[in-house]
């Protein structure tokens, strides 16, 4: 009788977290406002830098003076994010696993953005920076108002005011 109350315990346990990450993944949890859990903001934080990265070096090649510019800050600030999120993650004061790749929809557009050429490149990098920073800006806010980690929750609020500055120079590209 122990072993099944403790399995069913387990079992409550493990579905409560799965839902928490099942929220986060729906967008859920970013129209309540609620925080994500500590494995999901890393989760999404690491990728959204790996897309950041990635596409931006893309940029350097395709990109116009402008697209540039602006994909080069993206490289630098971006490799800084994974370094400290790394740091923190391999130092023990984050309890997560990091992610080695990109989300199957961020590989699309990856995808997407290396077939494409010239303005179509250029407005397409530009489109998905802005989304891409959006969702950035609202995943750290959320983490740095509610997390759960005290360590990660001060990290992302120390590092939402660079990721406000970026949507603001994406939506600049747009204009």
């Amino acid at each position: 009788m122990k072993q099944l109350v403790l399995a069913s315990l387990v079992l409550t346990l493990a579905g409560s977290a799965l839902a928490q990450s099942a929220m986060e993944k729906s967008g859920i949890n970013s129209l309540i406002g609620a925080a994500p859990k500590t494995q999901d903001f890393v989760q999404e934080a690491a990728t959204s830098d790996l897309f950041e990265v990635q596409s931006s070096r893309l940029a350097l090649e395709k990109g116009d003076a402008a697209t540039k510019a602006f994909a080069q800050k993206m490289v630098q600030d971006h490799e800084k994010t994974t370094a400290d999120l790394s740091g923190l993650v391999s130092s023990g004061k984050v309890k997560a696993t990091l992610p080695k790749t990109m989300t199957t929809a961020q590989k699309d557009m990856l995808a997407k953005l290396n077939d494409l050429k010239g303005e179509d490149f250029g407005k397409q990098y530009r489109s998905d920076q802005q989304q891409a920073h959006e969702d950035a800006v609202d995943l750290f806010k959320r983490y740095s108002e509610g997390g759960e980690n005290a360590e990660l929750q001060a990290w992302a609020a120390k590092t939402l005011p660079a990721l406000e500055h970026h949507l603001e120079m994406a939506k600049n590209l747009i204009k």
